[in-house]
């Protein structure tokens, strides 16, 4: 049965001293999710509806077990709805390991994602028929807290990303370890496999504009456009800036975060190998882009050498980043630096620095609500916990954060 909890356990930041004046830890708050004590992590696996005005988050215990888990922004209440396991009566043999994909609102106001293996099974049997079946799509409708099992995408293959046509609300996909492009219309039951896009290590991120054109990257870091209208991909000539020398494993992974400004007509996404670039979509064929620079700048230290899989635009139109995770830090000794990053001067600046027993890993794509509040989704590091997967003992945490006011 779902269980509820009411407003959150909120922790005291223990963050290293302010860099830049306005914004304090009083900006930030992290909430615990309840009711799942062997909790590991999350990934992309955030959303926001703003519909019925709630953010979603699938928490995974990395291994077997995947809840989700609603915050009521109007009432400050956390749940844990329940298990995708039981909620959709899974199998035994259909195992998941993880959500890590983002949760899209569609246009009916239900949120869309889909599974990933996310364990040894599967990430180390790529061939993997007596591990893993395969990744399925869900819909999770918010209005009767009903979870629905759409269907496999390809069998064998994770599902890394998703994004939702908001004119008919066809599912855009990428699989795992196929780098396979799909586009799943659920109504008719027509999954559409456009074929593969990369190799090695797969980009984690889709992103759509707002005519609902879906957007990848393939091997060389050029930008995929599948145009719904058209029913078909545009790929782009040349491939998105790099500093000198990113190694090809960066090149290939391609974008792993993004934020959209539609008043303005321009899609902001930092790519693997740290360049913090300016897209501006057009309907038809591939728009121009703007290299804004690097995401950080630390002397002796490689430009691309920078991990921030989470973004946001604020409503004073800077972009907010977490750097740090997967071994990758700025400044110095590991910690995860939160920066504000000026598109208009191409300026950024460090707000605060945060220790690892207080902030790991941040992830999440522009995921906010009306007030200008982003939503993240955290881990910090857990000695303590039980080591599980391959990401090391954790304990993940809804993180928000508004540059414009304290929220706690």
């Amino acid at each position: 049965m779902p269980t509820r909890c009411t407003l959150s356990v909120v922790f005291l930041l223990a963050a290293w001293p302010l860099v830049a004046g306005e914004i304090t830890e009083k900006n930030l708050r992290f909430v615990e999710y309840p009711d799942f004590p062997d909790a590991h992590s999350t990934w992309g696996s955030i959303g926001y509806s703003a519909k019925h005005k709630k953010v979603f988050v699938g928490v995974t215990n990395h291994r077997d077990r995947e809840g989700i888990v609603e915050y009521d922004i109007r009432t400050g209440e956390i749940r844990l709805r329940g298990f995708i396991d039981q909620l959709a009566n899974l199998r035994d043999y259909q195992w998941q390991g993880k959500v890590h994909t983002k949760l899209a609102e569609g246009p009916d106001g239900a949120m869309y994602f889909a599974t990933d293996g996310g364990e040894s099974r599967e990430e180390y049997l790529m061939d993997h028929p007596h591990g893993y079946g395969g990744g399925f799509f869900f819909r999770w409708d918010p209005a009767t807290n009903r979870l629905t099992n759409l269907g496999m995408g390809l069998q064998y293959d994770s599902i890394k990303d998703v994004e939702v046509d908001q004119v008919d609300g066809k599912i855009y996909a990428v699989s795992y370890p196929q780098v396979r492009f799909l586009v799943y219309d659920f109504q008719k039951n027509d999954l559409r496999d456009l074929g593969r896009m990369g190799s090695d290590h797969v980009p984690r991120i889709l992103f759509r504009d707002w005519w609902s054109n879906a957007y990848y990257v393939d091997w060389r870091q050029r930008l995929v456009k599948y145009e719904r209208e058209a029913g078909k991909l545009v790929f782009a000539r040349d491939s998105l800036p790099a500093f000198p020398g990113t190694p090809g494993e960066r090149i290939i992974t391609g974008i792993k975060s993004y934020a959209i400004d539609q008043p303005n007509g321009v899609i902001y996404f930092a790519t693997y190998g740290s360049k913090m670039v300016a897209f501006y979509p057009q309907k038809t064929g591939i728009g121009r882009w703007e290299d804004l620079g690097g995401l950080y700048d630390e002397p002796g230290h490689a430009s691309y050498d920078y991990y921030a899989p989470n973004l946001a635009l604020g409503r004073n139109g800077k972009l907010y980043y977490f750097l740090g995770g997967h071994g990758m830090y700025a400044g110095g000794e590991p910690n995860v630096t939160l920066m504000e990053f000026d598109p208009k001067l191409r300026t950024k600046r460090v707000v605060l620095r945060f220790p690892l027993h207080v902030i790991t890993e941040v992830t999440g794509c522009d995921v906010k609500d009306e007030s200008g509040t982003m939503y993240f989704a955290g881990r910090r590091d857990d000695r303590r916990a039980r080591r599980m997967g391959e990401s090391g003992a954790s304990r993940p945490f809804l993180l928000m954060f508004n540059p414009e006011k304290e929220i706690r």
